[in-house]
């Protein structure tokens, strides 16, 4: 909930997901969708503008009782949880470096502060960390401005998975590269993410990266969840009108026909509409969608979708 002096703003609301290990879990929607929120609660870096009213959040492991990590104090979190249990790549995330420091020191420091490493260990562990992360050596002498775009990317994801945290959250990695830069930082994020066998949520706007890098898929409109399943089978077969008007925008090799996108514009969550929220840019929608909200409901294939056409 995204609060104001006047009013609060339902910015994700309804929305349960189960993430597990050994997978790449993709968030897709439009800007302002829900999707860093959701994102933010998931690593419990709650605090205002951002409240949450209800609901939980819980770090489940096999050998270890499950952490709640919406209950704990804001230390704890820091101590128990940030970087060692799970990792957060923030947009914008080649910003978050100190400018006046090295990039050896941005990772022994970490060593040091979330390890208890001595700083005579922790220069040699970061050196050697960086080797198995195909990271140069004259990369860490460098300063943040030295390196280019793609290199301060890489460094920030070798950074979030240093201590090999169960789960990285990762929010639009890649919005800030050109093309190609892009796709070596995000094959660069798979790469760690299989070697780790931990499990990764990537939150991007772009179904084509979706398309290639996730195994499930969450479609966000307007703070809810209206689509979840195998990347694949959703690809292959959308069930909901706004998942398929996303994939069909996407342009196709061969294919010169005109590319369509939506009409309208998404709603004011202040003052959402009633029934489902998609029904006023929706070319399916009848008069049950302007009156109820579907429910997110069970369909074959692990597949949850929530549109009345398919309840």
């Amino acid at each position: 909930m995204l609060e104001s002096p006047q009013e609060f703003v339902d910015a994700v609301s309804d929305v349960s997901v189960d993430l597990y290990r050994d997978e790449v879990f993709g968030i897709a929607g439009e800007s302002g969708c829900g999707k860093t929120t959701l994102v933010r609660v998931l690593y419990g870096h709650i605090k205002p503008p951002l409240v949450l009213k209800q609901g939980s959040v819980e770090l489940c492991t096999e050998d270890e009782r499950p952490i709640a990590i919406t209950s704990l104090s804001l230390r704890k979190r820091q101590r128990m949880v940030w970087w060692k249990r799970i990792s957060y790549i923030p947009q914008a995330s080649m910003n978050v470096l100190n400018p006046t420091m090295r990039i050896r020191d941005h990772f022994a420091e970490m060593l040091k502060v979330y390890s208890g490493m001595s700083k005579e260990r922790a220069y040699p562990r970061a050196y050697e960390y960086a080797e198995t992360m195909g990271l140069p050596s004259d990369a860490l002498k460098a300063f943040p401005h030295q390196l280019s775009g793609g290199m301060r990317q890489r460094t920030v994801i070798a950074m979030a998975v240093l201590l090999e945290p169960d789960l990285v959250l990762a929010d639009e990695p890649s919005s800030a590269l050109d093309v190609i830069t892009q796709r070596t930082a995000l094959t660069f994020l798979k790469d760690v993410q299989t070697k780790l066998g931990n499990t990764l949520v990537l939150v991007t706007h772009d179904m084509n990266i979706h398309s290639v890098l996730t195994d499930k898929v969450a479609i966000m409109y307007a703070g809810k969840i209206i689509e979840i399943g195998k990347t694949s089978d959703v690809f292959q077969k959308p069930l909901h009108p706004y998942t398929r008007a996303l994939i069909e925008s996407l342009p196709r090799l061969g294919d010169k026909s005109q590319r369509t996108g939506l009409g309208g514009q998404p709603p004011d969550l202040r003052r959402p509409p009633e029934g489902c929220r998609f029904h006023p840019r929706c070319s399916h929608a009848w008069a049950a969608c302007s009156s109820d909200e579907p429910s997110l409901l069970e369909k074959e294939d692990e597949r949850r979708v929530a549109c009345w056409l398919h309840a």
